[in-house]
């Protein structure tokens, strides 16, 4: 039997290229999980091995879908190899229990780690520059302008409810909760100098 193996990093990726691919192969039974590979942690991918029997074949489109790093694609494959399960990556083609398709397995789960390494490098180094800038912020950007969270607390000021001015201004209760918060140990901070 033909089994598929789709995963992808964040809850915001889609699995849908995967798994239209996985599908063209003829996989009957597609295992699918939204994990990151630096983690462990992938139930479905510990169940997908755990069904998996002698003469089966796992199809992933990429190395890198399956594995963590180098160390953890050759111990994945090689249980699989020990059951008599055939691995077929997609952009590669069938991974073999042979000499050289060790080698080639290797090699191949060497370069996508190296390549990984290199993202996170590059992220880290961009950063560093990033927070050298004056008007750098860490994390997400602002959602709401100054002037909207302004008139907001304003409206609160005049007697409206949280929730009125939550749904006026489409700004949650939690934002306006920490915008009141914040604007009040303001109005301390600057009465004490």
């Amino acid at each position: 039997m033909k089994y598929g193996y789709a995963r992808v990093s964040t809850i915001n990726q889609d699995l849908k290229g995967q798994i239209d691919i996985l599908k063209e192969e003829g996989c009957e039974i597609i295992f699918k999980e939204k994990f990151t590979g630096t983690t462990a942690e992938r139930p479905q991918l510990a169940e997908l091995i755990q069904t998996l029997k002698e003469g089966d074949t796992l199809v992933v489109t990429k190395l890198d879908r399956l594995a963590r790093n180098t160390k953890d694609g050759i111990e994945i494959i090689e249980s699989l190899f020990d059951k008599g399960v055939n691995v077929h990556v997609k952009n590669v083609g069938l991974m073999e229990d042979t000499s050289m398709g060790r080698f080639f397995l290797q090699t191949l789960l060497a370069v996508a780690e190296m390549e990984r390494n290199m993202i996170v490098e590059r992220t880290q180094e961009g950063k560093a520059i990033a927070r050298q800038r004056d008007d750098f912020r860490e994390g997400r950007p602002k959602k709401f302008k100054k002037k909207n969270i302004e008139d907001a607390l304003r409206m609160l000021d005049e007697g409206m409810s949280y929730k009125e001015v939550s749904e006026m201004k489409q700004i949650s209760v939690s934002t306006l909760t920490r915008a009141k918060r914040k604007a009040k140990a303001e109005a301390i901070e600057k009465a004490s100098k």
